[in-house]
């Protein structure tokens, strides 16, 4: 009797468990009349989360599966619903949509908690396109240039570094390194007294991101959210110092901040001459989370970038051999880089735009709707949807033999950046797109120039070498590589 009714209760709790996976699949299911692709089954509650948590690159990859046909699939996670897009005409809708009333830009689950709502990722809207504006000088060829020279003198240190290594070793934590060496030094220059510790807060901000959203103290999330806000407290200090420096006629801009708060404090001057409102993005903590948001966004972009160009140059030696070429033609004896040398680097650019379409660093950019969203005539998401637009199968979609590393597609020849132009958007596109892109291909071609010329590096490939990891940016799962220097 015993055994009976536990059987009985057994069965009772089956049926009801998959009663309830039945009913909330088709609940996620009939958003669209069965119109868009999704997963058999769908667990309540948690829906994808659990999976994407365990295998976030796999989980992601399925859907892009899934929308193979259609350029849509659906799924849900943490009960919302959940669709991905895949064609550049989708995406292309997506982010020009930008705005309170349609799409808002939600990044992560964790992203309000780690970056705060005033982040400019979240903005949008007059305020959004000002502050945007407001970064006119901060990348014109004088301020790239100046730029320029740190980036070399950094590139150099740590490949010096990297070429007395006596084995071969895992270099995505090394070329963390040097770029959060490049980009503290560039951005925020000398304002930064403890770096060690900043850098272990932007760590602690990363990790928050491959973390499960559950807020308390002790848990990843909540450590992110601490270290963020000792981010923010240097970051204002470092404001306020280089608003006193700028303050001073005559004074030089020693970093992007600089270049940043001299161009703010004419805006405050001119503001006041003319009796209009000092813009709100002016003050210290605003322009603190902004310098925040452009550490933060540089970091694991470039540094995912960078592994990749590793990777990918020690596994085409050819290509190699062709950027060298090059950089002995430009610079025979091994001279500094300079603005003007690094825009006649044709080939070499042409290794980073490719790079940027064969693994742009991110992935996916996911927004909220805020109301019904027309995707097409068939389709209309509804309010509450996450929309999210893959920058990845979006950069793949028309070019040939996608899978390939070919820079010879973005030569004079065959000009595929420009033949598919809608669907090589790398740094996004619309209101979002990003602002430091020119910064970023430069920095790129800085590092694959000077590693091209001052040394020789051999990759140590494993049973892993093919896989991808999403961290959140994607890298290759490994990149394990032995060093030698070589006289220019």
């Amino acid at each position: 009797m015993v055994f009976s009714s536990l059987a009985q209760y057994g069965v009772a709790i089956v049926v009801a468990v998959a009663t309830l996976v039945i009913l909330t699949t088709v609940h996620f299911a009939l958003k669209h009349k069965f119109l868009i692709p999704g997963p058999t089954f769908v667990t309540p509650i948690l829906g994808g989360l659990i999976g994407m948590i365990r295998d976030p690159y796999g989980f992601w990859q399925h859907q892009a599966d899934m929308a193979a046909k259609t350029g849509l699939s659906w799924n849900s996670i943490v009960s919302k619903y959940m669709v991905f897009a895949t064609r550049a005409d989708f995406c292309h809708k997506i982010f020009n949509a930008n705005s309170p009333d349609t799409l808002t830009l939600v990044l992560h689950p964790n992203a309000y908690f780690i970056l705060g709502t005033n982040n400019i990722a979240f903005q949008t809207g007059p305020s959004h396109r000002a502050l945007r504006s407001s970064f006119m000088q901060l990348f014109t060829p004088k301020a790239l240039s100046f730029y320029l020279t740190i980036q070399d003198k950094c590139i150099r240190e740590h490949l010096a570094a990297w070429c007395k290594v006596a084995s071969p070793v895992e270099m995505r934590d090394r070329i963390r390194d040097l770029n959060l060496q490049t980009s503290q030094a560039v951005f925020v220059g000398p304002y930064i007294e403890d770096r060690e510790a900043f850098n272990t807060h932007y760590m602690n901000m990363t990790n928050g991101f491959l973390a499960v959203p559950i807020y308390f103290p002790g848990t990843k999330l909540y450590t992110a959210v601490q270290s963020r806000k000792e981010v923010v407290k240097v970051l204002t200090k470092a404001v306020k110092d280089s608003k006193t420096l700028m303050a001073v006629s005559g004074n030089e801009p020693r970093s992007l901040l600089d270049y940043w708060t001299h161009s703010i404090l004419d805006e405050i001057v001119e503001a006041k001459q003319h009796d209009r409102p000092i813009p709100e993005y002016s003050t210290d903590h605003n322009m603190a989370e902004t310098m925040m948001d452009f550490l933060f966004a540089s970091q694991d972009a470039s540094t995912a970038s960078l592994t990749w160009l590793t990777s990918l140059m020690a596994d085409n030696p050819d290509i190699l051999r062709r950027v060298r070429e090059e950089q002995r033609m430009l610079r025979p004896h091994g001279e500094p880089l300079t603005y003007e040398l690094v825009q006649m680097m044709t080939f070499t650019r042409q290794c980073i735009l490719e790079q940027l379409r064969y693994m742009p660093a991110a992935p996916m950019v996911p927004m909220l709707a805020h109301a019904p969203f027309k995707l097409n005539d068939e389709v209309t998401v509804p309010k509450g949807t996450m929309l999210i637009p893959s920058l990845v199968a979006c950069c793949r979609e028309g070019f040939p033999q996608p899978e390939r590393y070919d820079p010879d597609r973005m030569g004079d020849e065959r000009q595929e950046h420009v033949k598919f132009s809608r669907q090589y958007i790398p740094f996004g596109v619309g209101p979002h797109r990003c602002v430091g892109y020119n910064y970023a291909i430069g920095h790129l071609t800085a590092y694959l120039a000077i590693i091209a010329t001052d040394s020789t590096w051999e990759r140590t490939r494993t049973k892993d070498s093919d896989r991808i990891l999403y961290l959140p940016t994607l890298y290759p799962y490994d990149c394990i590589c032995k060093w030698n220097a070589v006289k220019p």
